[in-house]
């Protein structure tokens, strides 16, 4: 499965929605499966996005949020502001949509840096 920061945004989004931090959350996006919603949870988790719980099963795969962690607010101000959204997935759609998430990141500070001064 692919990685896709639109996904990302969305996950981050309704976690920053949710009134209840350190409860479990749970996603629902349409058009999206939940096991393609739990697989970028887990790699939101390890990129240090959000705090998350593994709760799969025997049969089941099943990530689960439980509230963005700084790093992961930071981004989300990034991604929210429509311009540099707009830069952002300008240049992913340039290099194919195959980068780096430390590159994302640095490209997100440059654009914001750009932006606000």
């Amino acid at each position: 499965m692919k990685r896709d920061i639109g996904l990302i945004k969305e996950i981050l989004i309704e976690i920053e929605e949710s009134n209840a931090p350190g409860d479990i959350i749970e996603i629902d996006i349409p058009d999206r499966s939940q096991e393609e919603i739990s697989y970028h949870i887990m790699l939101m988790y390890q990129a240090g996005l959000l705090e998350a719980e593994d709760v799969s099963g025997t049969n089941s795969y099943k990530w689960i949020p439980i509230s963005l962690t700084w790093h992961g607010h930071e981004f989300l101000d990034a991604v929210r502001n429509d311009t540099v959204w707009s830069a952002l997935t300008k240049k992913l759609k340039e290099q194919g949509g195959n980068v780096p998430f430390e590159v994302i990141q640095r490209w997100l500070t440059k654009l914001s840096v750009d932006l606000l001064g």
